[in-house]
């Protein structure tokens, strides 16, 4: 298949419509439906459900979506990086990680080569741990901010300064907001919102709350701390995450109490062994590393 095809086929998956497609592409819709019959036959399974009004993707087609949407995401990172003039350090440094206030060292280091080189372009998303490392083994993005990582062996890494503390975001007229700082038994059977991974087995929450992790309640899953304190906000229960993310102070309906015994968790900054970097993510690199010596 043609890297042609597979923008055609994501025009189609977006626009869930081959006369809108076409359009879009400015070409024939005979020509665009000939091109998705051609790759359909090529991979030798349905790419799409045709209704009267809209098209969907089969399974096959979500899973080709997502490789295309990674394959034209590297290539034209490659093209940018590439065609940059020896003379200018250009082109884009993406970044995927984990929500922490550590996150706020990457950014000093952001500004400090954007100073120098106006060029350079930043690329930053939130995801978990798990997404993260897909898309650096991919070489979809430079650098991966991981929280708590047991095994950073396969990877080059900094530990970002800071600590992050483990707590229960909730509303300030819940009964657990009159406490100081919040013990296992004050979670039981209570309705609990938490990221996606941070009670999974061997993980440092699992283990801070140990059997008791087993007579939890989760009423919910989070991808992004925001998305959480609208749910806590709405009443659906108690968020468990990091401190700093959400404003809790002035009018804030919510409050932030700690978890006790504490619970601190460390952010680490991965990238590939031998990455070959691009001149834009090694200036990046260069210059995360003279912030941290100096911290």
């Amino acid at each position: 298949m043609e890297l042609r095809e597979l923008k055609y086929f994501l025009a189609v998956a977006q626009e869930q419509n081959i006369t809108k497609a076409a359009e879009y592409l400015y070409i024939a819709q005979p020509s665009l439906s000939k091109q998705m019959q051609k790759l359909e036959k090529e991979i030798g399974r349905p790419l799409f459900i045709r209704g009267s009004r809209k098209i969907t993707l089969t399974e096959t087609g979500m899973l080709l979506k997502k490789r295309a949407e990674e394959i034209i995401s590297l290539y034209e990172k490659t093209e940018t990086e590439l065609s940059a003039r020896p003379d200018e350090i250009t082109g884009e440094v993406v970044i995927g990680g984990g929500e922490s206030y550590s996150v706020i060292t990457i950014a000093q280091a952001a500004c400090a080569v954007q100073n120098i080189c106006p060029s350079v372009r930043f690329q930053f998303f939130s995801g978990d741990a798990g997404d993260i490392l897909e898309k650096l083994d991919k070489g979809l993005v430079d650098f991966g901010i991981v929280v708590d990582l047991p095994d950073v062996s396969r990877y080059d890494s900094l530990r970002l300064p800071f600590a992050d503390r483990w707590g229960v975001l909730m509303r300030k007229d819940s009964p657990l907001a009159r406490k100081e700082a919040i013990i296992k038994d004050d979670l039981e059977n209570v309705p609990l919102l938490c990221s996606m991974q941070s009670l999974t087995e061997g993980s440092q929450l699992r283990s801070w709350f140990g059997e008791s992790a087993k007579n939890l309640v989760i009423s919910g899953k989070y991808n992004l701390i925001y998305n959480a304190s609208l749910l806590v906000k709405a009443g659906m229960g108690y968020a468990i995450g990091l401190d700093k993310l959400i404003n809790t102070t002035g009018e804030s309906e919510l409050c932030f109490k700690p978890l006790y015994p504490d619970l601190y968790t460390h952010l680490d900054i991965v990238w590939k062994k031998y990455a070959v970097f691009s001149d834009a993510a090694q200036i990046f690199l260069d210059r995360l590393r003279k912030i941290l010596l100096e911290k």
